[in-house]
């Protein structure tokens, strides 16, 4: 035994060195950094991406030590209040409404607040932190979300830490069941499995979700799952398991139509029917007269009043105002032609795509998600998990690019005003659109010199 970990110990020792640096960044992100620090904030997560990109070169084929080693820094997280995010106090707040059975789409926390009988276990201090954005308006997280945040404050006890230990522990088991069903579908796809560690070790998808406590991965872990059933022809199970997925993020609701070719009529007739019908399971304990009416307000607010590390919202909106347009009625207008344009993206990708295959069917929703980002008013980074994801299931990089520079957006929380910086953006933009543009040239560029091949061969051969 000793022998064997002094061998272990002589083959991995840089490897053991990398993780080990990134272990106390790591700690230094979750412990030591006030998000107002941008200086500290880029520097330690370059410092990541980096030894992220060298740990996986040297360690790729050698899946135990590096699902070990992303699992270990996900577990440095696991009493550390996250740091970039004031969402998980709305997330607790949800999760004690649901845990006293109050409908959190017909309850404000506005007006509980001022409830002098109020049951919820540290309310005000959950008030403060969620903000009076958040406070203002209904719950915006779909009703299996809704059931988790209920479960964490079950389990959590009546402490703000306990939920978010409890939290914490969902996100990551959920990042370990992406791990077990993306490599599996790499697997189906003829693409190499090592490709699961550019999510997997990813310095902003630890950081944005287990870190944050986002519910993308939570989301991601049944949309995969989903995907992977449907490549091994079990849909109707898929259909079950795709229904979940939306039921905890809506998004996956964008990729719906493209089942139409992939599937074919009748069989998509009957997918569709199935995730119907477990996303109606899933919000009949919430539904009133009133739910509807909240929920799609709340949802319309991404669309017509929120802006953030927006593409080409920024550009517009930079042109319209040298024309005196007031940026508060030009969101508005944009919110709603952001939304029939995407409907037009998605109907496109559908009819004119080739989505028989199920590369070419994550190609589209890669294509139709990257798309949407480029034109939504807000772009969180943690919006990103869900393309970082795709994008590795298909021959293209730029969004792994994009999850490294997405972090200059949060130069906004450097000041008090919040305000972001637009040459910042710029920078990240501009780095993103160059690195997909060049990915395409050269794809295309490959696909002419292949045609150019095959016809002189066959030239030959007649």
């Amino acid at each position: 035994m000793p022998n064997t970990l002094s061998t272990f110990l002589k083959l991995h020792k840089v490897p053991l060195v990398l993780a080990l640096l990134m272990l106390i960044f790591y700690y230094t992100f979750a412990y030591h950094l006030d998000r107002t620090d941008f200086i500290k904030l880029i520097t330690l997560f370059a410092a990541l991406f980096f030894l992220c990109f060298k740990l996986i070169q040297f360690e790729k084929w050698n899946f135990k030590f590096l699902l070990a080693t992303g699992i270990l820094f996900r577990l440095v997280f696991l009493f550390a209040e996250p740091n970039l995010s004031q969402d998980f106090y709305r997330f607790i707040w949800d999760g004690e409404l649901v845990s006293n059975f109050i409908n959190p789409y017909v309850e404000l926390p506005e007006i509980l607040i001022e409830q002098s009988n109020l049951v919820i276990a540290n309310a005000h201090e959950l008030y403060n932190g969620m903000g009076t954005l958040s406070a203002k308006h209904y719950s915006n997280y779909p009703p299996l979300n809704q059931i988790l945040f209920g479960l964490a404050t079950v389990f959590g006890g009546k402490t703000i830490l306990g939920n978010i230990i409890v939290i914490r522990g969902i996100v990551i088991l959920a990042d370990i069941g992406i791990f077990y069903f993306g490599r599996k579908l790499l697997k189906q796809l003829n693409l190499s499995p090592h490709l699961i560690f550019w999510y997997f070790l990813n310095p902003l998808i630890i950081i944005e979700l287990t870190g944050n406590l986002h519910f993308e991965g939570v989301m991601l872990f049944f949309f995969i799952w989903g995907l992977y059933l449907i490549g091994s022809n079990k849909w109707k199970l898929a259909g079950i398991v795709y229904g979940i997925s939306i039921s905890i993020k809506l998004i996956p609701l964008l990729f719906l139509p493209l089942f139409l070719k992939h599937l074919g009529w009748k069989k998509s007739i009957l997918f569709y029917m199935v995730v119907g019908i477990t996303c109606l399971l899933t919000f009949i304990p919430f539904y009133t007269p009133e739910f509807i009416t909240n929920y799609s307000k709340t949802v319309g607010l991404w669309f017509s009043n929120f802006e953030f590390n927006a593409g080409l919202y920024n550009v517009i909106k930079q042109i319209a105002i040298t024309f005196d347009s007031k940026p508060w009625e030009l969101i508005k207008t944009y919110g709603k032609i952001t939304q029939i344009t995407t409907i037009i993206i998605v109907l496109s990708y559908t009819f004119f795509k080739s989505n028989f295959k199920l590369s070419d069917l994550i190609n589209s929703m890669l294509w139709i998600l990257t798309l949407y980002y480029f034109i939504a008013p807000t772009v969180h980074p943690w919006y990103l998990v869900f393309l970082v994801m795709l994008s590795i299931l298909t021959p293209y990089r730029y969004a792994l690019l994009w999850s490294a520079v997405v972090i200059l957006s949060y130069f906004a929380y450097s000041n008090t005003s919040y305000t972001e910086n637009l040459w910042v953006l710029v920078i990240e933009y501009v780095l993103v659109y160059g690195f997909l543009l060049y990915e395409i040239l050269t794809r295309s560029g490959k696909k002419v010199l292949f045609r150019k091949n095959l016809a002189s061969n066959y030239e030959i051969s007649d």
